[in-house]
């Protein structure tokens, strides 16, 4: 058997503490938010002019509109201001600066990337395919989102980033979201909130809705009740929260990839948006939406989530429901399989499943489909993304933990037509930390969140030790042989690509 060989492009991300948002930063006690807006209400126009001034000198060129931000900064503690009087715009401004802050993003962590065909190929130089590459950034806190990259493998498979931006910016969230009413029912059912009070708040939507509609009949069941019992706050609680944790974003078209990030909007998500897992999807009408899977976190407990887009400025962000959605790590199939959508989750938190379901939203009753077999991977396994189909099965990227939680990457091979037979597996790892790849915020750690094939070849980027992220290729007819041999993995042989990467990707 020849030697697999594994081609280590000279890309590295690195976090980078100078890409920054700007966050409201606004205390919880209302004294202390009328005594802020009250300094700045004693201060002369000419004082306001003048700090006004060094602000925008010292921060307007880390953002794209700094007074925007400012802006609806002020909007978010405008009750508060305890004058009749008409304020001028640049007070304004001021008092919604003095509750901002900058936040470093990806300050702590840039890792756990996932990568998919970008749904705009036009003006590719034949032979290459032009990328979009999510990533999970930490910042201060511990708090994660999701960022982009993009950029192109050419026809011989060398890997090159799209120089990357220093300034980013965070979606609008869309006023007045859209609901699918069954499948909102069916969560609410899930979350053991069957009550005539829940029914008398939904029963008179249409089968899709809108945040105002919702809002409409919550008050319209106020009212009729007249007097609000605690079962009905309670009911109309967890409506809200559940409608909160279901939104809908949109980034202007003009905004590079790297320029945009999906920073946790809903409460469910307050400590971070983890593990985003992207997928090019392919219905049997042929339309294409790309599906993510993430990890939602809220400093106690974890809820998967969906993303949906068709182009990566406009995303829906829903809430999965089903007994199958518990623990991390679900990935979609990148098409249905005998009319079925079908996803991969570690359910149980130690084995790898397989879920069937006809509605994307909601899952089911997960089937077994491996255990731990090798030590490597002798503590529990998962997925590092979702299955790619080749002429031979699904290939299928997963990750182990063993000894000492060192996690590695592997690899298995899944019949095309029933997902549920395993017709190959490797026994040793494709990679494992080893050297500079052992150290960073989680020690002893390699992990991805999704790869593609290109040209013959398995372009898998891959998170070191929750730190930074590296680009790796290994040629698929000989990783399909691996696979089929039942053999040991045979040695690897490193070969470093000199890829024609920007400084600004190398160095990102």
């Amino acid at each position: 058997m020849k030697p697999l060989i594994l081609c280590r492009h000279d890309i590295i991300l690195h976090p980078e503490s100078s890409r920054v948002i700007i966050r409201p930063f606004i205390p919880l006690e209302k004294t202390r938010i009328t005594t802020i807006i009250g300094r700045a209400l004693l201060l002369s126009e000419k004082e306001v002019e003048d700090t006004l001034k060094m602000i925008r000198e010292e921060f307007h060129a880390r953002h794209f509109d700094i007074d925007e931000v400012m802006l609806y900064h002020f909007l978010m503690v405008e009750r508060h201001v305890f004058t009749q009087r008409g304020l001028s715009q640049d007070r304004k401004f001021l008092i919604g600066a003095m509750f901002s802050g900058e936040y470093a993003l990806e300050s702590a962590a840039l890792f756990n990337p996932s990568i998919v065909p970008h749904p705009d190929q036009s003006d590719v130089p034949p032979g290459a395919l032009r990328f979009v590459m999510s990533l999970r950034a930490t910042g201060e806190g511990h708090i994660s989102s999701i960022e982009f990259r993009s950029g192109i493998i050419d026809a011989d498979g060398m890997v090159r980033l799209d120089e990357i931006s220093k300034c980013l910016t965070v979606p609008h969230v869309l006023r007045d979201p859209s609901y699918n009413k069954r499948r909102f029912i069916n969560k609410l059912h899930e979350m053991g909130a069957e009550s005539e009070n829940m029914s008398s708040v939904l029963n008179p939507l249409p089968d899709m809705f809108t945040l105002n509609d919702l809002k409409l009949s919550i008050e319209s069941v106020k009212k009729e009740a007249k007097y609000v019992s605690l079962d009905l706050e309670r009911a109309i609680e967890r409506i809200k929260w559940l409608a909160a944790s279901n939104y809908e974003l949109q980034f202007p078209l003009s905004l590079q990839m790297s320029e945009r990030i999906i920073f946790p909007v809903s409460a469910n998500e307050s400590n971070g948006i983890e593990d985003a897992r992207f997928v090019r999807f392919i219905d049997e009408n042929g339309s294409v939406m790309y599906y993510a899977t993430y990890t939602a976190y809220n400093g106690r407990s974890t809820l998967p989530q969906l993303i949906e887009t068709h182009d990566f400025h406009h995303f829906r962000i829903l809430t999965l429901s089903g007994n199958g959605v518990q623990n991390k790590g679900m990935a979609f199939f990148p098409r249905k399989i005998g009319g079925q959508y079908m996803t991969l989750s570690r359910h149980d938190d130690e084995n790898l499943f397989l879920i069937r379901s006809y509605d994307p939203h909601h899952w089911d009753n997960p089937e077994l489909l491996m255990r731990p077999s090798e030590m490597w991977e002798s503590v529990k396994i998962g997925n590092c993304g979702s299955p790619i189909e080749t002429e031979l099965g699904w290939l299928v990227i997963t990750h182990g933990v063993g000894p000492m939680r060192k996690y590695c990457i592997g690899a298995a091979l899944l019949d095309l037509n029933d997902p549920s037979k395993i017709i190959g597996r490797l026994k040793e790892p494709l990679i494992m930390p080893d050297g500079n790849e052992r150290e960073g915020y989680v020690p002893n750690v390699v992990y991805s969140c999704g790869s593609l094939v290109h040209n013959g070849m398995l372009v898998l980027p891959y998170a070191m030790s929750d730190k930074a992220t590296a680009v790796v290729s290994i040629p698929l007819d000989q990783l399909l042989e691996n696979l089929l041999a039942g053999v040991p993995l045979a040695p690897l042989v490193p070969l470093v690509l000199a890829a024609a990467a920007s400084a600004a990707a190398t160095s990102a």
